[in-house]
C-alpha cells in the first residue's frame, strides 16, 4: 500500500468526519472488516457504518475486500492506502481548499486528542513497563523556517527508522502497536 495524496476539497470534506476517520484508521491498522465489526469497535449501528464506508469508498480511500469471510451477504471493506497526506500550504491560495484542509486538520487534531485521552484513561491496564516506555512532552524554541523544516525532516527519518523495526514484529512476540505523533509548527500564542 502507498500514501494517498488528498488534494480535492470534496475528498477532504468526506474524510473530515470523526466516524470516517475512525473507520479508515481501523481498516489501516487491523485490516479488512465488515460494517458490523466496525460498528462494534466504534459503537455505531452497522447501517451508519455502511453509509460512512460508502462515502470513504466514493473518494477512493477504502474499497470492497473480495474473498473475505464465508457469508456472501457480508460486505467486507479494506483500506486502499497505508496513509493519507494533504497540505495546508498548497491550499493557502484557494479559499475552498483552505476551508476543507482546515476542517480536516481540526478533525484529525480532535482524533489525536481523543486517542491520547483514551491512553491516559487506560494506562493503568497496560503495565508499568509500557507506561514507563511511553513519552510525551513539548518544547518551545526559536528557529527559522528553514530550521523548522530541517527539524521536521530529521524527525521523519527517526520515525521511518523505527517503522522499519516495527515491520519486523508480529503479534505475540512481545511487541504492541504504538502511536508516534509528531508536530512542529510556529507557536500561535493562543
Amino acid at each position: 500500500m502507498t500514501n494517498a495524496r488528498i488534494d480535492d476539497p470534496a475528498h477532504m470534506r468526506a474524510l473530515a468526519h470523526p466516524t470516517r476517520l475512525r473507520i479508515l484508521g481501523l481498516l489501516r491498522v487491523d485490516g479488512p472488516k465488515t460494517a458490523a465489526m466496525l460498528g462494534e469497535l466504534i459503537d455505531e449501528a452497522p447501517g451508519t457504518i455502511s453509509y460512512h464506508a460508502g462515502r470513504l469508498a466514493s473518494v477512493g480511500l477504502i474499497e470492497s475486500a473480495e474473498g473475505q469471510g464465508t457469508d456472501r451477504r457480508e460486505r467486507w471493506w479494506r483500506a486502499v492506502h497505508e496513509s493519507s497526506s494533504w497540505s495546508l500550504e498548497d491550499a493557502l491560495d484557494d479559499p475552498e481548499r483552505a476551508l476543507a484542509v482546515s476542517a480536516l486538520d481540526r478533525a484529525v487534531a480532535r482524533t489525536y486528542a481523543a486517542n491520547y485521552e483514551a491512553y491516559v484513561d487506560q494506562a493503568s491496564t497496560f503495565g508499568r513497563e509500557w507506561v514507563a516506555a511511553g513519552t510525551s512532552g513539548d518544547r518551545v524554541m526559536r528557529l527559522t523556517a528553514d530550521e523548522l523544516a530541517a527539524l521536521g525532516a530529521e524527525l521523519w527519518q527517526v520515525v521511518e527508522k523505527w517503522r522499519a523495526v516495527g515491520a519486523e514484529h508480529a503479534a505475540g512476540d512481545g511487541s504492541e502497536q504504538v502511536v508516534v505523533l509528531q508536530q512542529a509548527y510556529r507557536w500561535p500564542r493562543i
